[in-house]
């Protein structure tokens, strides 16, 4: 099942995504507000009657949200794909991590927002989770039990505020993309044999499979629960593959009108264009 977060007649709403189009989950279920609420319930889909699952609306009547439009957390992995340049990785025995802020996110077909004060907007495709049963202590055999889903993130890196710290490089408004839609665990047989691919322009500029993660989903899952105890709706991102832009020789950084697109395997593409947040009024 591919859930999504939507705005339509200046309302947010949850559904689910069809071939035609949006089931207006909300409607169906008014006791919960948000997705987020939802998440926990996912099991009342399965016995959904058939005059249940009437298309409300055509993708052309919504604007995306959001997947988790207010995530408790988001909690981001760094430096978890395998160089494939280098003849031998060692595999450092804990995950680099780093914190987004929810207010830093945008939606599917929403603008990426360029900083003006910077010179080094990066793009980092990557596949995020959604925590479906909460927990602290997580055994890594049980981990992937917690999942409800997967969906597609373009984690903006604002290079030159990236210092000797990655907060300040990660959470400026609508930085960070998320969507289109969740695609359910169970839909999702192996989460680490996925092919992932970032295109910027059209242009093919990082591409991987989930199995090259160095730290497994599983592993991320497990550390991160150890120190902090993981809710319905946490978002964990799984890191980037190598090709980012500060890497290149020259570097390559995303300038307003450009088109950037995030596609992953058995998951969908999410795309968004840039603009200057100049353009934005305040």
């Amino acid at each position: 099942m591919k859930l999504l977060s939507f705005r339509v007649n200046d309302k947010n709403k949850y559904g689910l995504a069809t071939a035609d189009g949006v089931i207006d989950l909300q409607a169906l279920f008014p006791q919960y507000d948000s997705l987020l609420e939802f998440i926990p319930h996912l099991h009342l889909l399965d016995n959904l009657p058939p005059s249940a699952k009437q298309t409300n609306y055509f993708f052309d009547e919504i604007a995306f949200l959001p997947v988790i439009t207010e995530p408790k957390k988001i909690i981001c992995a760094g430096v978890n794909y395998r160089d494939k340049n280098v003849a031998c990785n060692e595999k450092p025995s804990n995950p680099v991590l780093f914190i987004r802020f929810a207010d830093s996110q945008t939606s599917h077909l929403a603008p990426l927002l360029k900083p003006e004060l910077s010179n080094e907007f990066d793009y980092e495709g990557e596949m995020a989770l959604v925590i479906g049963r909460g927990g602290r202590n997580i055994p890594e055999q049980e981990a992937l039990h917690h999942v409800a889903g997967y969906s597609c993130y373009m984690d903006g890196s604002v290079r030159d505020w990236q210092h000797t710290w990655f907060t300040g490089g990660k959470n400026w408004p609508a930085t960070g993309g998320f969507g289109p839609w969740l695609v359910t665990a169970d839909d999702i047989p192996d989460p680490q044999n996925l092919n992932i691919t970032t295109r910027l322009n059209g242009r093919t500029v990082q591409q991987d499979n989930t199995g090259s993660m160095v730290h497994s989903i599983a592993e991320l899952i497990a550390y991160i629960s150890t120190f902090s105890p993981l809710s319905p709706g946490d978002v964990i991102l799984t890191g980037t593959p190598g090709g980012i832009g500060k890497k290149r020789t020259p570097p390559l950084f995303m300038r307003p009108g450009d088109r950037v697109e995030v596609e992953i395997e058995q998951i969908g593409c999410l795309i968004n264009t840039v603009c200057s947040d100049a353009a934005v009024s305040r």
